[in-house]
């Protein structure tokens, strides 16, 4: 009875998560394109554009996608051969212990006969795709550790999950290892199959599953005289051989049957073995309803995702389904942390602890906006600064494994803070220093600080790397090279100070008129500048410092 109404429960809450989850793909609104479209149109586009897949020569690509990049991942192989190789074992190994034996009822015995789960080969798969989970577990934690590159923020989310992937793991394997050993589990098959009465003949089949299948007895002890296994060997082939292989098939399982031989009789009088059960159904049952809610979403989310991207293109698709897969992008997150390693300013987190500066941090702040999730000033301070840290470098989009359009994304973050009526920094940072800067007029009429504001002038005390500054002539190639410079046909009037001008501005000590340019929040960290400076200026690097300063005297002030 419990296990029926716990397994009708979370699967129903599984269910119901799921369908909730899936529905965000067509009800979140990501760019400016979807704003137009409406639910029912995108939902109505997904089963046509399915349907015309399916009749078309695009299937070939779906069954190629889905074969390389979902099941076997090649995405991930191209990354990082051991990371590809903790995450096959991980996914694979997980995903085949659900379906042959948390599923058993619904996958396996519909497929095989004669199963039972105490039956070879099901009993030593069970063990072997359990093994093939701990040896992913423990490649990531090898490469967690050993690892040195900044890495996404570990939420309660994060840890919810592998504490339930844990507690699923660990009780199995002390469940199966309490069963081999216990002689009351023994005594119930016993009294349900056997059919024996004779005390000679119990005492001759108890003595051969001691000491063959591993039960600790309080009535029996080896060792055995040869005629009473041989007796029990035939009982056992009579009653039991059909549902039952040597124990020592489950070979983790039989692992702690050993350990804990000592203590058998003990656990079995205090009924370890039920509580067990309990825990680890409670566990699995739990797991299944967390499942999408938690990071283990992209399970279903990522392969998906996958599949529409490699069929859905801009231009060519109906624009009901580039806004359902834009809108997808914000699930499909595998929570890798590539993006972060790449991130140009995954440097300012050091001085600024904000993990919205991170990219894949960044995602879940896009989301709860799109949720109509309305966040406190605090957060929603911590958003913004996070969102217009970014330089539109492009590298977040250019290492995303699956192909998740980064760039895309945080120019709609910033479009929606927008039409909440939130400025970008670099208006603060104009305010601050005492209005609009004027090229133009900067000769004539130096901008004049306020006294909160002079902290600022003087020489830039920083990094090492910083202060080479100090070493430009002005040859001008800095500016010659930047793309960003290029792109405008009045340069100056639109940025204000150029960057050999900034550095010019250092060198005579006016770092306030070098903080209030729009070059440093317009940078996009190609370091051109920097690679082709003649006097190996880090031009780049200045100019970071420089934001980063910008920031942190407008935090200071705000609070």
């Amino acid at each position: 009875m419990f296990y029926t109404v716990a397994w009708h429960t979370s699967l129903g809450i599984f269910v119901v998560g799921l369908l909730y989850k899936t529905t965000n793909w067509f009800r979140h609104k990501v760019g400016p394109d979807a704003d137009g479209i409406s639910t029912s149109r995108r939902i109505s586009a997904a089963a046509r554009g399915i349907v015309a897949t399916v009749f078309s020569a695009k299937i070939g690509t779906l069954l190629k996608i889905f074969l390389m990049d979902v099941l076997l991942q090649r995405w991930l192989m191209k990354k990082d051969v051991l990371r590809w190789l903790a995450h096959i074992c991980i996914y694979g190994g997980f995903m085949l212990l659900l379906l042959m034996h948390g599923l058993d009822k619904l996958v396996t015995a519909a497929l095989f006969d004669n199963y039972y789960s105490t039956l070879n080969p099901f009993m030593f798969l069970r063990d072997l795709f359990g093994l093939v989970v701990i040896v992913g577990i423990g490649i990531s934690l090898y490469r967690r550790l050993m690892s040195k590159a900044p890495r996404p923020k570990s939420t309660g989310v994060d840890y919810y999950a592998i504490i339930i992937l844990a507690v699923i793991m660990i009780s199995g394997v002390l469940l199966e290892g309490t069963k081999i050993v216990s002689h009351s589990r023994y005594q119930e098959m016993v009294d349900e199959y056997a059919g024996l009465d004779d005390p000679e003949e119990l005492g001759a089949l108890e003595a051969y599953w001691v000491d063959k299948f591993g039960v600790v007895s309080p009535n029996v002890k080896k060792p055995f005289d040869n005629q009473t296994l041989k007796e029990g060997k035939l009982l056992h082939e009579m009653s039991c051989a059909d549902c039952h292989s040597r124990p020592q098939w489950g070979f983790i399982g039989y692992g702690a049957a050993t350990v804990i031989r000592p203590v058998a009789l003990s656990l079995d009088r205090a009924d370890v073995q039920n509580l067990l059960w309990y825990l680890h159904f409670l566990a699995c049952f739990l797991g299944l309803a967390y499942l999408p809610f938690s990071k283990f979403f992209h399970i279903f989310s990522t392969p998906a995702f996958l599949l529409v991207n490699a069929v859905v293109k801009e231009g060519e698709s109906d624009p009901a389904n580039v806004a359902t897969r834009d809108a997808m992008q914000l699930d499909a997150c595998t929570h890798c942390g590539d993006c972060t390693i790449r991130c140009s300013v995954a440097v300012a987190f050091n001085e600024i602890p904000n993990p919205n500066i991170l990219p894949s941090e960044k995602l879940a702040a896009f989301k709860a906006f799109l949720g109509g999730k309305k966040p406190s000033a605090k957060r929603l301070t911590k958003i913004q600064e996070g969102s217009h840290i970014c330089t539109d470098c492009h590298r977040c989009t250019d290492v995303c494994p699956i192909g998740i359009n980064l760039e895309f994304l945080w120019s709609n973050l910033n479009r929606k803070l927008a039409q909440l009526g939130y400025p970008k920094p670099e208006a603060w940072a104009r305010e601050a220093m005492g209005g609009d800067f004027n090229l133009t007029n900067f000769k004539e009429e130096p901008l004049s600080l306020t006294p909160v504001d002079k902290e600022f002038a003087g020489e830039l005390t920083g990094s090492a790397q910083a202060s080479t500054f100090s070493v430009c002539f002005g040859c001008q190639t800095c500016t010659n090279v930047c793309p960003v410079v290029e792109s405008y046909e009045n340069p100056k009037e639109v940025l204000g100070l150029l960057p050999h001008e900034i550095m010019h501005c250092l060198a005579l000590k006016q770092k306030e008129l070098a903080i209030g340019s729009n070059m440093l929040w317009d940078c996009v960290t190609c370091y051109m500048c920097q690679e082709r400076c003649p006097q190996g200026v880090r031009v780049t690097d200045v100019l970071y410092e420089l934001k980063n300063l910008a920031l942190k005297h407008l935090k200071k002030k705000a609070a």
